[in-house]
């Protein structure tokens, strides 16, 4: 059976919840079906119309979005469907049929946007690319992740961090930007356009232990005492979108109740940053003291 859980998300619109799934279930096209019939194409979505308060299903990259009629509440049947979904998928369920002869691109926007990190240059897609960060500090990393390694045949390329809908690309002072930029934009662009694969289910799951300093590091928010978790609370609210936007990403590693000392680990954009020092003293550090009083004192990089 392939491991899938569903996590249920309400929205702004009452009537529509989302249910959404820690893996891919399509790759560049989003569907809308109104009726079984519709759903020809989609034997989950007319596996779900056999529910009779089942209006509209969307089918999105790592998501199934149902609108219901006003016959059931959601805190009655929600349950059952995220059990049902996760059910049928982790089974092998199909979730939309291939349709083959199609030789057209799928349509692809890629940008350059630098980041305070005058190595990193992020590239930033209009489509989901991956469900969880990885970071990828040489080839030998990439052997699950065919993008990260054609980008590691271009000789600049040093270390590549991939998140959500961009790529943070560090590079060698061999090159400089303005001769390479363009470059890297167009061939990530047309990597996606062909319908390539960025990552696979095994690296996702590796690159949560891919760095040495993590090696030690509970598996399970659960494990953490409760200071710890906070920590991590007000790192995943306050920090990690900030971080995000630049083409980063911050980690927690540890907490030492004794020296009141939190200590992170930097990717993408933020390691090796000439300002990551300052960010995390004057920033977080900062932060962190003034909403845990007397718990934290000090933060450092593991990897700085």
């Amino acid at each position: 059976m392939k491991d899938f859980t569903i996590n249920i998300v309400r929205t702004t619109t009452p009537s529509i919840v989302k249910f959404e799934a820690n893996k891919f279930l399509t790759r560049h096209e989003n569907f809308e079906f109104k009726n079984i019939d519709e759903a020809s194409r989609s034997p989950l979505a007319q596996q779900l119309f056999y529910l009779p308060f089942v209006k509209t299903v969307y089918i999105a990259q790592n998501f199934i979005a149902i609108e219901k009629y006003d016959i059931v509440e959601w805190d009655d049947v929600e349950k059952e469907v995220a059990e049902q979904i996760e059910t049928y998928l982790s089974k092998g369920g199909e979730v939309i049929k291939e349709v083959k002869a199609s030789t057209g691109k799928v349509p692809v926007t890629v940008y350059a946007e630098s980041t305070p990190n005058p190595a990193v240059m992020k590239f930033v897609a209009n489509k989901k690319l991956v469900l969880q960060a990885a970071e990828f500090k040489n080839i030998d990393d990439a052997k699950n992740a065919p993008l990260v390694q054609k980008l590691f045949h271009f000789p600049f390329v040093k270390e590549v961090f991939i998140d959500e809908n961009y790529v943070s690309i560090q590079k060698y002072d061999i090159a400089g930007w303005e001769e390479i930029t363009m470059e890297l934009r167009e061939f990530i662009k047309n990597y996606i356009e062909e319908g390539n694969e960025v990552l696979n289910a095994e690296t996702v799951e590796a690159s949560k232990n891919s760095s040495p300093e993590q090696e030690n590091k509970p598996a399970e928010f659960e494990d953490l005492d409760d200071t710890s978790q906070q920590i991590v609370a007000i790192l995943d609210e306050y920090i990690k979108p900030a971080v995000a936007s630049d083409g980063g990403n911050i980690l927690f590693d540890s907490y030492n109740e004794e020296n009141k000392t939190v200590k992170v680990i930097l990717q993408g954009a933020c390691s090796g940053c000439p300002s990551s020092t300052m960010t995390l003293k004057s920033g977080i550090e900062t932060m962190l003291r003034d909403m845990l009083r007397g718990k934290v004192d000090y933060v450092e990089a593991v990897n700085g």
